[in-house]
């Protein structure tokens, strides 16, 4: 975190939130409220983090991130 007045601070979340309007919310219109949410759901857990590659991670999806990065080192 930085510190009191950071424009830094919010960069991820702006980016996050950039790229999921680009991809997802800005693409079509949503009749309801739960449709949206169901939308969401399924942008966040199956595309953003199984299948979407980010540079960040070196070019891995999140999972694949979180699984190389699980090993036990000791065992």
């Amino acid at each position: 975190m930085g510190s009191i007045g950071d424009c830094f601070d919010n960069t991820v979340i702006e980016s996050f939130w950039g790229r999921v309007q680009t991809e997802l919310l800005n693409r079509r219109r949503w009749k309801t409220r739960i449709e949206l949410a169901n939308a969401l759901f399924e942008y966040l857990e199956i595309f953003h983090n199984r299948q979407r590659r980010h540079s960040a991670l070196g070019m891995l999806t999140p999972t694949e991130y979180e699984i190389l990065h699980s090993i036990d080192p000791v065992a």
